[in-house]
């Protein structure tokens, strides 16, 4: 594995956002919410348990994935081998959210998985905790092309070692748990404040 692999995490990170990502995979700052512990209790359920087969499907639990090409690492909470096609289903609590982040980290692990198996992953499922049951997700060429993009946008990021400003955002803001760690709202004020200062100062008296 090659030292600038990123984890399949930091890509999902990184599509919410970008400082986010950054100040979790530079800067080694992490935080829990109740949010963010409820997806940690559901995927310690998904990744707990032994392999077992029903229906003619062999069902895989934290399986470690890994891609060269892609650049990135991790593990899957679920594999699902249907014949010798791979089926990937990732564990997220809550709901379907309007960004492709999910997608993308779960589009990641089909990747990795064409890589160390040699077979088409054409599509996987996110599980959502707050509607118990799944969304097959089809790993088009649209979504495999955004997931390459944001692979490198992110590996360039991290390889840079510098923090993205904030961008406030209620929605995304007020439920990261590294809220008062960024404190966008204050840096944003306290940014607007000296943009302010170098206009009068600009001005000719």
């Amino acid at each position: 594995m090659s030292t600038d692999s990123l984890p399949l995490s930091a890509l999902q990170h990184w599509l919410f956002c970008p400082r986010q990502c950054a100040l979790i995979h530079v800067e080694r700052l992490w935080e829990e919410n109740r949010l963010t512990a409820e997806g940690r209790i559901l995927h310690e359920r998904a990744d707990g348990g032994i392999p077992e087969s029903r229906d003619g499907i062999r069902v895989l639990r934290s399986v470690h994935v890994a891609s060269a090409r892609l650049g990135v690492h991790g593990m899957a909470d679920v594999v699902e081998m249907r014949g010798r096609v791979p089926f990937p289903v990732e564990y997220k609590r809550g709901r379907p959210k309007a960004h492709r982040a999910d997608e993308v980290q779960l589009c990641a692990q089909a990747l990795c998985l064409e890589e160390m198996t040699g077979q088409s992953v054409p599509e996987g499922a996110l599980f959502y905790g707050a509607r118990r049951r799944r969304q097959v997700v089809a790993f088009d060429s649209a979504l495999r092309a955004l997931t390459h993009r944001v692979s490198e946008e992110a590996r360039a990021a991290m390889a840079s070692g510098t923090l993205p400003p904030p961008v406030y955002d209620a929605g995304r803001c007020e439920s990261c748990s590294l809220n008062a760690l960024c404190r966008p709202l204050a840096q944003r004020s306290a940014a607007d404040w000296v943009a302010r200062r170098l206009d009068r100062a600009a001005v000719p008296e």
